[in-house]
């Protein structure tokens, strides 16, 4: 982009970053936060406004265009967003249609908002802030299908790099080390050999090991001799799905979707769905799942550097590290620089 009054303001980016990053989906709030008044987000360091009229869900800059108030602030009002400052009138397209303090005048065509595609999949809200609705959203079928339980826990927010939390979702040598309390197991440590394929837009992993992904509790469920099959498939740059094998034909799918607020702040969004214990109350599953990502987000948040590193000779890596390593030359070919900062 040339024109650098597109940038947000006070961008945490660089600019070739930033113009990478913004090609692509991410979800920026849940279905079910949006109700009949404007929520805010922020993508990308991009302030935005989600509200929802007769025709569908709108996306557009948080900022009303006659002094500057977040229109986030304001109410839904006849199906139109209204300003809280002085009530200006915007459409579902973000066009201005009313002034009130001058009803009868003319309202010129510039008085239009910024605004993106939107699309709701998964429980959440996506948007693009490139405009471009030619690169596709995740693929995650299950949570259409009626032999899975569908489970949406909140996000978790991280003061870390999207970059670094993805690569941490995607690492399976930490397992034995910070999943100690909830399924990993310190005295198996050792990575079995695996491979790596390279995807149109991303890169899968099918990793076969004896680390049970039952809790704690709950780990004398599994034979003793089972090997659990856990395949990932990363759709870049933030997203990744994980697919764990169950023992009696048994799958749970995570959708990690991790949504760069800026250069080193992560809201990860992250739809569950399995096909067994159906029938079992869920607040065991959003606890477990809670105390995983905080174990995680101990690690995350203390890296150092704060950004994920793209020069692959910047950290040392082990055969364990195949996942990563491909991930890392993937954001490479999206343009990103080799000091990458989200």
């Amino acid at each position: 982009m040339s024109d650098h009054m597109t940038y947000p303001r006070g961008c945490t980016f660089t600019e070739s970053d930033w113009d990478a990053l913004s090609q692509f989906w991410y979800p920026i709030a849940f279905s079910h936060d949006l109700k009949d008044q404007p929520i805010s987000a922020t993508l990308l360091d991009q302030r935005l406004v989600i509200w929802r009229t007769a025709a569908g869900l709108s996306v557009a800059n948080d900022l009303c265009l006659h002094r500057g108030i977040p229109l986030s602030m304001g109410r839904v009002q006849s199906d139109q967003l209204v300003c809280k400052y002085h009530g200006f009138h915007y459409s579902s397209d973000g066009r201005c249609v009313l002034i009130p303090a001058q009803p009868g005048a003319s309202i010129p065509p510039k008085l239009c908002l910024k605004t993106y595609p939107v699309k709701e999949a998964y429980g959440l809200i996506w948007t693009c802030l490139a405009g471009d609705d030619r690169t596709p959203l995740p693929d995650f079928p299950e949570w259409e299908d009626a032999d899975y339980q569908q489970i949406l826990p909140d996000a978790v927010n991280l003061n870390a790099a999207a970059g670094r939390q993805v690569e941490g979702f995607l690492d399976v040598s930490h397992f034995a080390w910070v999943h100690t309390d909830t399924f990993g197991d310190s005295n198996n440590p050792i990575v079995p050999r695996y491979e790596v394929n390279t995807t149109n837009n991303g890169v899968h992993v099918e990793y076969l090991s004896t680390v049970s992904n039952f809790p704690k509790a709950l780990q004398d469920r599994a034979p003793a001799d089972f090997e659990w099959l856990r395949i990932f498939d990363v759709h870049f740059p933030f997203t990744a799905r994980l697919t764990v094998h169950f023992p009696d034909d048994g799958r749970l799918c995570i959708l990690n979707a991790a949504s760069p607020v800026s250069a080193r702040k992560t809201r990860v969004f992250c739809p569950i769905c399995r096909n067994f214990d159906r029938e079992m109350p869920l607040e065991p599953v959003y606890e477990f799942n809670y105390q995983v990502f905080a174990e995680d987000k101990e690690v995350v948040e203390a890296q150092y550097p704060e950004d994920l590193p793209l020069e692959l000779l910047a950290e040392a890596h082990i055969r364990a590290d195949k996942t990563s390593i491909a991930y890392r030359k993937g954001l490479s070919a999206l343009g990103l620089g080799k000091i990458y900062t989200a």
